[in-house]
Order: structure tokens, then C-alpha cells, then sequence
């Protein structure tokens, strides 16, 4: 059976691992899956991702980091849905919290942060928001 949204997936396996207190989540890998996950890294809100071979599917594993004992992320929302797609231009990306969260952007030069988009001016389909 395929899925019709695996980066939804991705965000609930985390999102559900965090509720639990897991410091470890795995879930089927794909490079845009990879891309997010480096992203959040990049942000500071894991601890680390790595891709590994499991038989003949890919997994990935995301490190999940937490500070006094609660999650670092605290929203973890898909904006951009199979049904309906969300693209903005650089000038109508949103600002997740005033600047303290992140939007997560895949944009034609990749997938990205909305402030780094905004500093490229290039827009895309804001796939996620983080806080």
C-alpha cells in the first residue's frame, strides 16, 4: 500500500515519538525526508538524522533532542497538503511566531528555511512550519 503523504507521516512519527519521550524515531527514507531532516538539524531542533540501508528499503533515523526533559519542538504543523498544495513568493512567506519558529520551504534551489528563502527572494511550497 502507498502513501499519500509521507512527509505528514514523517511529521506525526515525530511528533508521536516526542509524546512518549523516544529519543529515537525511524521511519522509510526519500531525499526530501532527508532534506526536512537536515533542516531541523541545521536549526538545532534534533540531534541528528542518518539514512541506512534496511534489506531493500531505505530508513531513516532521526535523533530527537529535548531540553529539561521536554521536546525542543513544540509545533510541528504540515501546511502544504496533497489536496492542497500552498505556494508562496518570496514576499508572502509566513513568519512562524515573529521570527522564532521556522517555515520549511521546497523551493527550486531546494528545500530551505522562510528566512533564508527571503534572503535568496525565492519562493515554493511552504511544506511544514516548526516551533
Amino acid at each position: 500500500m502507498s502513501m499519500t503523504d509521507p512527509i505528514a507521516d514523517m511529521l506525526v512519527r515525530i511528533r508521536n515519538a516526542q509524546m512518549v519521550g523516544h529519543t529515537e524515531v525511524a521511519m522509510p527514507a526519500s531525499r526530501l525526508k532527508a532534506s526536512i531532516a537536515q533542516v531541523l538539524k541545521d536549526e538545532g531542533y534534533i540531534e541528528d538524522f542518518a539514512t541506512r540501508e534496511n534489506g531493500a528499503k531505505n530508513e531513516l533515523r532521526i535523533a530527537l533532542k529535548y531540553y529539561a526533559g521536554k521536546p525542543v519542538i513544540e509545533r510541528l504543523e504540515r501546511v502544504s497538503k496533497p489536496g492542497l498544495r500552498v505556494y508562496k513568493s518570496h514576499d508572502d512567506i509566513p513568519k512562524v511566531m515573529n521570527g522564532l519558529g521556522v517555515a520549511i520551504l521546497s523551493t527550486s534551489r531546494g528545500v530551505m528555511t522562510d528566512r533564508k528563502a527571503r534572503a535568496d527572494r525565492v519562493g515554493g511550497e511552504v511544506l511544514c512550519i516548526v516551533a
